[in-house]
C-alpha cells in the first residue's frame, strides 16, 4: 500500500512538471537504448561470424604462416604480415604429411591471390583461390554447374576455372558459362564450374571467388612455390587437441625447428578458432557497453539533479508530512520511488527503442548483403533493466536522504 502511494503522488508530481520529467527519461532512455543496441547487434554479428566460420566446417585443422618470434593472436603477426613480411616455408610437400595422419581424412593446400578477370570486355576485380584437389571433399558447399577440377589437371597446371555465384553473373549474366573462357594476367581460363550461392563472409565475398588449381596459380600466375594455408579434416574430433599436437610435431620435424619460438607457422582446429571468435567478440561487446553505459551515468547525474531540484520545491510540502507523522523513512522511500520511476520509464521505453534499433541495423546490413540476423538478447535486457533499477538507487539515494533529513520545523518556513 505504502508503495503503491508512493508511485500515485510521484505520478502527480510528473504530470505537475513534464517537461523536467521527460528531460530525466530521454536521458536515461538514450543510455539504455544504446546499451541495448550494441548488445543485441553484437549477438547478431558474434551469430554472423560464427556461420561464416562454419561454412568451412567444424571438423577442420588449419595450419597457416606466422612470422617467427610473434604470438598467433599478436598485433606483431598479424601486423607483419600485413606489412609484407612473406613467409615462404609453408609447402605442399607440407600437407601430403599431415594427411599421413592417421586422424586426417582429407587435405587441400590453398593459397590466394587477386586479379582483373575479363570477358567479351567485362572487367571485374575477382579473388583467386587457388587449391589442390583436396578442397571437393573438404569443403562444405557444392559446384550447382560443372565439375571441380581433378589432381591429374593440377598437377599439369591445367588453365580451368570454377567461378563463385557472383562473379558469374557479373561476367555472364544469364548466360551459361560451361565451356567458356575468361582472361586472367592475360591468359585464357576455361570455365568448367560454377558454385552454389554462399553469400557474403566475415570478410570477403565468396561468391566473387574464382577456384583454380593450385599450381596453375602459383607457377602462371603469381610466380612462387610457397602457399598460404593448409586445411585438412579430422575424422574424430574427440581426438583433435591430440592431433593438432602431432601435427605442430610435424610441421616443426619438416621445417628443422627446435625452438617453438622460430615457429612459421600456426595450428588452430576449428573448436580453437570459433572459442577465439567468441572470445573477441564478447571482449568486444563489453567494451562497447562500457562506452554505451557512460550515457547511463550522464542521465543518472541528470535524475540526480532533477531530484535535488525537486527537494528544494518542495521543502514545504515535507515539513507538513513530518509535522503530521511521516518519518524519515517514508519521505526516504517517496524520493527513491520517484528516482526509480523516472529511471525505470526511460529503462522500458530504451528497451523498446534498442530492439527497434537493431532491427534496422539488421535491415540496413542485409541490405548490403551481409546476411546478419536480426537477435535479441534476453539476458541482455534483463541485465540493463537490472542496471537501470541501481542506477535510479544510487542516484536517487543522495537527493532522497537529503529530503528525509531535512528538520521539519526549518522546512515549513519554506512556503
Amino acid at each position: 500500500m505504502q508503495f503503491a502511494r508512493n508511485i500515485t503522488i510521484a505520478s502527480k508530481i510528473f504530470k505537475r512538471h513534464r517537461t523536467r520529467t521527460a528531460l530525466s527519461v530521454l536521458g536515461i532512455t538514450i543510455g539504455i537504448m544504446s546499451v541495448i543496441a550494441i548488445i543485441n547487434a553484437g549477438e547478431s554479428l558474434k551469430q554472423f561470424i560464427m556461420n561464416q566460420v562454419e561454412v568451412f566446417g567444424t571438423d577442420y585443422i588449419e595450419v597457416e604462416v606466422k612470422v617467427p618470434n610473434t604470438s598467433q593472436q599478436s598485433t606483431a603477426n598479424a601486423g607483419g604480415l600485413v606489412q609484407g613480411i612473406e613467409i615462404t616455408t609453408l609447402k605442399i610437400q607440407d600437407a601430403d604429411k599431415i594427411k599421413e595422419h592417421p586422424n586426417i581424412s582429407q587435405v587441400y593446400s590453398a593459397v590466394l591471390g587477386q586479379e582483373v578477370v575479363s570477358f567479351e570486355g567485362v572487367n571485374k576485380v575477382g579473388m583467386l583461390w587457388g587449391v589442390t584437389d583436396g578442397f571437393f571433399a573438404v569443403d562444405k558447399t557444392d559446384i550447382k554447374d560443372g565439375r571441380a577440377f581433378t589432381d591429374e589437371e593440377d598437377k599439369s597446371l591445367a588453365q580451368v576455372v570454377i567461378l563463385g555465384d557472383k562473379i558469374k553473373q557479373d561476367l555472364f549474366g544469364d548466360e551459361d558459362a560451361l565451356g567458356k573462357r575468361i582472361t586472367i594476367n592475360q591468359r585464357k581460363f576455361k570455365v568448367i564450374g560454377v558454385r552454389e550461392n554462399i553469400g557474403v563472409g566475415s570478410f570477403m565475398s565468396f561468391d566473387d571467388m574464382i577456384i583454380m588449381p593450385l599450381r596453375t596459380l602459383q607457377k602462371k600466375i603469381q610466380g612462387i612455390d610457397h602457399i598460404t594455408f593448409i586445411m585438412a579434416s579430422v575424422k574424430n574430433m574427440d581426438n583433435v587437441d591430440q592431433t593438432t599436437a602431432d601435427i605442430i610435431s610435424i610441421m616443426r620435424a619438416e621445417h628443422e625447428i627446435t625452438d617453438p619460438n622460430k615457429d612459421d607457422f600456426t595450428v588452430m582446429s576449428s573448436q580453437e578458432a570459433m572459442a577465439m571468435m567468441d572470445t573477441i567478440f564478447n571482449g568486444l561487446t563489453i567494451f562497447l557497453v562500457a562506452i554505451a553505459a557512460i550515457s547511463l551515468i550522464v542521465g543518472g547525474v541528470g535524475v540526480m539533479n532533477i531530484m535535488y531540484v525537486s527537494v528544494l520545491e518542495r521543502t514545504y510540502e515535507i515539513g507538513l508530512r513530518k509535522s503530521v507523522g511521516a518519518k524519515n523513512s517514508d519521505i526516504l522511500e517517496q524520493f527513491l520511488s520517484e528516482a526509480i520511476l523516472i529511471t525505470s520509464l526511460g529503462g522500458v521505453i530504451g528497451v523498446i527503442l534498442g530492439i527497434f534499433l537493431t532491427l534496422i541495423i539488421s535491415l540496413a546490413a542485409s541490405s548490403q548483403g551481409f546476411a546478419i540476423g536480426f537477435v535479441v538478447s534476453i539476458p541482455g535486457i534483463f541485465a540493463a533493466l537490472i542496471f537501470i533499477i541501481f542506477t535510479g538507487l544510487f542516484f536517487g539515494i543522495y537527493p532522497a536522504k537529503h529530503a528525509a533529513a531535512l528538520d521539519p520545523v526549518e522546512a515549513l518556513r519554506y512556503e
